[in-house]
């Protein structure tokens, strides 16, 4: 091997050593403020398409200031209820909780039975079910 070859290899494993040791400490970081944040604005509430339900605005921080991050309307989980996002005082600082689905206690399952076929069931062949029979000509015809 050439030496600058090896050089490289020892930066290499040098670098990705020390990024090892670095990314725990990155994933660890949370946000706790002093600012109170704002009353809820309140906002008009549309009119809500079934299967779908309404997940209301809330205060985020940008920076150094809260801005409102408008409602929306959501995909509904069935045997859930959408928990709207907050803000959490614990001691002297605040801490923003988002919104997330919770179990509905309340929720039933509804049992879809399925549909049995009729005992005359005429497969879709015209009017009866005789398929010509009891003096008819043919399938599903009359006799005039």
């Amino acid at each position: 091997m050439k030496p600058s070859l090896n050089v490289r290899h020892l930066v290499l494993s040098v670098l990705v050593a020390a990024s090892a040791v670095a990314l725990p400490a990155m994933a660890q970081i949370s946000v706790n403020i002093n600012l109170v944040p704002p009353a809820p604005l309140v906002e008009a509430r549309p009119v809500i398409a079934p299967g779908y339900t309404w997940a209301p605005g809330y205060w985020t921080l940008n920076g150094d200031r809260h801005i409102w991050v408008r409602g929306r309307t959501i995909v509904q989980r069935e045997g859930y209820v959408w928990s709207p996002d907050r803000w959490e005082q614990r001691g002297t600082v605040y801490v923003r909780q988002p919104g997330n689905w919770q179990r509905d206690v309340h929720y039933k399952a509804v049992k879809i039975e399925k549909q049995k076929k009729p005992k005359h069931w005429n497969n879709g062949r015209g009017k009866g079910d005789d398929n010509g029979k009891h003096g008819g000509k043919g399938k599903g015809k009359h006799n005039d």
